[in-house]
């Protein structure tokens, strides 16, 4: 099993605020549930408590193997999604762990 972890910190843009991108990322990669085969497990979250060393939102999601996740990655309604995301992020951070 493959875990693949992401998080972002996220921008206010001229169309929204930092909060509402933060729900729209959250509701895009939701989304994707069922909809990519190979995503075994999604869960996405939005900081509660801000602090200059936290993230704005969370990803956490699961693989059978490195395999899986590439296809994930080049799936056109990740493709989608992470053009969005690319859009209003100001970081991210990425680890991936096998169990």
């Amino acid at each position: 099993m493959l875990k693949h972890i992401v998080m972002w910190r996220v921008r206010a843009t001229a169309e929204r605020t930092q909060a509402e991108n933060a729900a729209e990322m959250k509701r895009a990669l939701e989304a994707l549930r069922g909809r990519v085969p190979g995503l075994l497990a999604i869960e996405v979250g939005i900081n509660t408590i801000p602090g200059s060393d936290s993230s704005d939102v969370v990803l956490y999601s699961e693989f059978a193997d490195r395999g899986t996740l590439a296809a994930y990655q080049n799936h056109p309604e990740h493709e989608r999604v992470a053009e969005f995301v690319k859009e209003v992020r100001v970081e991210r951070r990425v680890v991936d762990y096998e169990t």
